[in-house]
């Protein structure tokens, strides 16, 4: 694939045969940024994980400190009593059977779906759909909760989910070019440092494997895990 000017330009500050450490990257993602727009700051993450194992598969919740610079949407699917409760805590829908119906219909413009315990059986109907675009609410993802309004408020204001996918592989963003170097750097610890914790009992072997972040269309930075793993 062809690279526009302006990416060439960009990545040629950046050594492809060096490993970064967090703070050099973090300064290096300030100038890489190709966009107009405000780029999003992800990390890629390769693990030595088994993904055909059950527990091995890696899925789990972090707040980061600065939250991730993004407006997230958040749908409550709850019961009457708790309707205003989601709502005042930032949904920008919340119930069940009207919101049932909607899904079904075709809407689909939100981020992430909590529920209530409750009424995890009332979302058959639309279990297939959201588990294709990865919305099912999921208690190993923090979005099954009797803490509605306290979820969806960490939710806004940064809490993010990590999960491995089917190649072993982790991508999760942690911030914007606007942010601080500092900044991007506390957020980008903590997610790493979290991912470290999750580290199953049975993998074996490495565990991680490369490491990399990138802003949106921007140029890949290579991670030096070992300096990382000191720094834990």
């Amino acid at each position: 694939m062809k690279k526009g000017k302006k990416y060439v330009k960009v990545a040629e500050l950046v050594n492809s045969d060096k490993l970064y450490n967090l703070k050099e990257a973090c300064e290096l993602l300030k100038k890489t940024s190709t966009t107009k727009f405000n780029s999003s700051c992800e990390l890629h993450v390769k693990l030595g994980v088994n993904t055909k194992a059950a527990d091995q598969m890696i899925r789990s919740t972090i707040s980061l400190p600065h939250g991730t610079g993004k407006d997230v949407r958040v749908i409550a699917f709850v019961q009457e009593s708790h309707v205003k409760e989601a709502k005042d805590a930032g949904a920008i829908k919340a119930g069940l059977e009207d919101l049932i119906e909607d899904i079904m219909k075709g809407f689909l413009d939100f981020d992430i779906a909590v529920a209530s315990p409750e009424v995890m059986k009332d979302l058959g109907k639309i279990a297939k759909t959201l588990g294709t675009k990865g919305l099912m609410p999921n208690p190993k993802a923090g979005t099954v909760t009797s803490e509605i309004g306290k979820t969806i408020t960490d939710l806004k204001k940064g809490r993010v989910e990590y999960r491995t996918d089917k190649q072993g592989q982790i991508h999760n963003i942690f911030g914007k070019v606007s942010f601080s170097e500092e900044q991007l750097e506390e957020n980008l610890k903590t997610l790493i440092k979290a991912i470290v914790d999750s580290r199953p009992a049975s993998a074996k072997g490495n565990y991680l494997i490369s490491m990399s972040v990138a802003t949106t269309m921007g140029p890949g930075i290579k991670i030096d895990i070992n300096d990382i793993v000191k720094s834990l």
